[in-house]
């Protein structure tokens, strides 16, 4: 697994919780936003079971509604449990990137 696959690994649920936060999204819709963001390595099939755990944590929730195109799809929304565990992950994130981008950003002597 490459270095960019596993810090990925480590955000991908914070950044599809945000993008849910926005607005009610389905699963492809998840994808392609990621993709938009620059993840273009994060697959649909990576997404589906984070979907899976984060409903199982109930961090989302996810209702069916029709499609103007096909079938009906499952958009899903943040319950406030999610909203919370988004608020975590964003001060979590905060705690780890300034320190990192400081140590990163030191000049050589």
């Amino acid at each position: 697994m490459s270095l960019r696959s596993q810090l990925l690994k480590g955000v991908l649920e914070g950044c599809i919780l945000s993008i849910i936060q926005k607005q009610p999204t389905y699963g492809y819709e998840l994808s392609v936003r990621l993709q938009e963001f620059g993840l273009s390595d994060v697959s649909e099939g990576s997404i589906y079971p984070i979907l899976l755990r984060l409903q199982k944590e109930k961090l989302i929730e996810g209702t069916m509604q029709k499609s103007e195109v096909g079938p009906k799809r499952k958009y899903y929304h943040l319950t406030k449990h999610g909203l919370h565990a988004l608020q975590e992950f964003k001060t979590q994130w905060e705690n780890i990137k300034h320190p990192v981008d400081k140590i990163i950003d030191i000049e050589e002597e």
